[in-house]
């Protein structure tokens, strides 16, 4: 094994591209995600309010939209037609509509007619600032109603109100550093890696130096230990990432970080053997990059992490229940953001275990049917 890993270690530090996507390539992902994600949350989203009413509960609306981080109002107009052309310019993402006379009518307990509108082709930021903008604007409907009206006209009066506590769970700021970053960087560095091993192992073919490859080994150790190379590079770098974002960020872990890390070197194993598999059996990098586009590239899509999977086509569950990646987010999620005991996530373990070993035996069969060939 020791023979097959040094010299896969020599051939990296002799083909200077192959070096650069170990080295270079995982670095410039893992800045640019961390960079990406680093504010956690789009703040001061510019969206518009048109004010046909110019009236106190305007003011409050005002007031209480200025206050929340989130919103900046860009523009106040009555014009519904410049706030429309804005909108379709992307120089704001939404607005609040308060139509004349919307004061008068919630006085006398009838519908306001405030509409709120925002755009949704931006999935992330349309949910962020509707929720915003809702709550900002009941927050000052009730505060008009309750100090600016009833409380000039009534006498005191000691009624119990209802109070509901909402309490988002784990992460309750919406964090996009601590919901994406740590899906997206696996994701991308995975299929990074089979495109390595790939091309690792279609020059083995393309060069005809598969005698040379396992003559030293069995053909298990020989293929084990060219995997094995890659699958401990990404390995790292997946770990200096997750030292950054824990003991830099502080992002801390609430379950068992070494099921974490087991975890990945499972599913970076998994996603290497399959590479090895899919060259061996097509003996073509073309179609090997092909189906390990469609199949690694499908990955953060399919597993339930950005797009729910409720009610979703047969195929798509299917397709999700294929991948190696949907199990290793079950796993994460479990451990890294929830807390999970260790035996709930130990079936994601499991499956990830199962992966790794049936694509290893796959890649084996066929490197000793193209060796046994090289030998005949």
């Amino acid at each position: 094994m020791w023979t097959g890993i040094w010299r896969e270690l020599r051939y990296l530090l002799r083909e200077k591209w192959d070096l650069c996507l170990v080295t270079l390539a995982p670095a410039l992902v893992i800045i640019l995600f961390s960079s990406m994600f680093a504010q956690g949350k789009p703040n001061h989203l510019p969206i518009a309010i048109i004010d046909q009413d110019q009236s106190a509960l305007s003011q409050s609306i005002y007031q209480h939209v200025a206050l929340n981080h989130t919103l900046k109002i860009a523009t106040v107009s009555e014009q519904t037609a410049e706030i429309e052309r804005l909108l379709n310019q992307n120089k704001i993402w939404g607005y609040i509509h308060i139509p004349s006379g919307a004061e008068q009518r919630l006085v006398r307990a009838r519908d306001a007619d405030i509409s709120i509108a925002f755009n949704q082709s931006y999935f992330s930021i349309g949910n962020t600032i509707s929720s915003a903008m809702l709550v900002s604007t009941l927050q000052a409907l009730a505060e008009f109603s309750g100090q600016q009206y009833l409380g000039n006209r009534l006498p005191s009066l000691e009624a119990p109100s209802p109070h509901i506590k909402i309490s988002p769970l784990y992460n309750p700021q919406l964090n996009y550093e601590f919901y994406l970053e740590p899906y997206v960087i696996p994701a991308i560095l995975h299929l990074l890696l089979c495109c390595c091993v790939a091309f690792s192992v279609g020059q083995e073919l393309k060069r005809q130096t598969l005698t040379s490859w396992i003559s030293n080994s069995s053909i298990w150790m020989a293929l084990l230990s060219k995997n094995l190379v890659y699958v401990a590079i990404f390995s790292l770098w997946t770990w200096i990432w997750m030292f950054w974002l824990i003991e830099i960020r502080g992002w801390f872990v609430a379950g068992s970080l070494a099921l974490i890390l087991s975890a990945q070197f499972l599913l970076y194993s998994a996603y290497a053997f399959l590479s090895s598999a899919v060259v061996l059996a097509t003996k073509d990098l073309s179609k090997s990059f092909g189906i390990i586009a469609v199949y690694g590239g499908s990955s953060l899509s399919f597993a339930g992490v950005t797009l729910p999977l409720n009610n979703a086509p047969l195929f798509t569950q299917f397709w999700s229940n294929i991948i190696p990646f949907t199990p290793y987010a079950k796993l994460q999620t479990e451990q890294w953001v929830i807390g999970s005991p260790l035996h709930i996530s130990l079936q994601a373990g499991l499956m990830l275990l199962i992966y790794a070993l049936v694509y290893a035996l796959l890649a084996y069969l066929f490197l000793k049917k193209i060796a046994k060939g090289a030998v005949q």
